[in-house]
């Protein structure tokens, strides 16, 4: 009889650890602290940031299928990134994938009332957005989170770009997405005729902290709306991190994109975080 209750004690153990999810392959454990350095200046401020988790890489179309149950990226590719994804599109990734992984969602969709707190004329979804504070599901990253961890948090060794202060080193842009090299200034034809594409994540150097594809790739979609202060409403959320059509300029981690909300490109995808709780 005590053979079986330690054998069935085993197996509930076993089973109960393979319905965790193991964040050491997958994730990033960001440590936080407050930062400000010569590549850094989020908000031209120093910033406090909590202990935090983030993906190593881009959500990959693999990743984005197995939630979603399809494929909007023009450029098709298992370990991709996905792109061709809107801002509203990835929050609802992160409740769904949240929802099957058993967390509680952080965020709550409301798809019936317009958001008052969007001022583009451009953006007819306008879904109300919200938080559920104390959640432990996935979420977007903070402005001040992405740029801290791009930096390479506390064991920043203040990089131009994430990694590396040589881009080639670090990731893809327009220069380097394509068949050959290109030099000169940016055009759109030269890059279409070198047949660039974005490229499978991790490939190139990893920043301080083991996060791939910081600069260039994909541009990254961040919670926050595009104000120079934190506010709760505005006309355009905020990207980050460049990508693979993009200039040099848009790969540091201190600059700040923005699109509207509903807006979606070949070079717009996210990766995500989950709050240390």
């Amino acid at each position: 009889m005590r053979k079986l209750y330690y054998f069935l004690l085993a197996t509930t153990m076993a089973f109960m650890s393979s319905c965790v999810k193991d964040y050491s392959e997958d994730f990033v454990l960001v440590k936080g602290d407050s930062f400000f350095n010569n590549y850094s200046k989020i908000y031209k401020k120093s910033a406090a940031i909590s202990d935090f988790y983030m993906s190593k890489y881009e959500i990959t179309q693999t990743e984005w299928m197995k939630i979603m149950e399809s494929n909007p990226s023009a450029f098709k590719g298992d370990n991709q990134p996905v792109e061709m994804v809107s801002w509203y599109d990835c929050i609802e990734y992160c409740n769904k994938r949240s929802i099957k992984e058993g967390f509680k969602p952080y965020y709550t969709i409301d798809k019936k009332n317009k958001d008052t707190n969007n001022k583009s004329e451009l953006d007819s979804i306008k879904w109300t957005i919200t938080i559920n504070k104390g959640a432990n599901g996935y979420r977007l990253p903070t402005e001040a989170e992405w740029q801290y961890a791009a930096s390479g948090g506390k064991h920043s060794r203040d990089y131009i770009y994430c990694g590396s202060n040589d881009l080639d080193e670090a990731g893809w842009y327009w220069r380097n997405s394509g068949d050959s090299a290109l030099t000169g200034s940016w055009l759109w034809i030269d890059i279409e005729n070198n047949n660039s594409t974005p490229k499978p994540v991790g490939l190139k150097k990893p920043n301080e902290l083991g996060l791939y594809d910081m600069s260039g790739n994909v541009r990254e979609w961040c919670e926050n709306w595009y104000a120079d202060v934190e506010i709760d409403s505005g006309y355009y959320r905020c990207w980050r991190g460049g990508g693979w059509i993009g200039g040099e300029h848009a790969c540091i981690p201190s600059y700040r994109g923005k699109f509207e909300a509903n807006g979606k490109g070949p070079d717009q995808g996210f990766r995500v975080c989950r709050s240390k709780l």
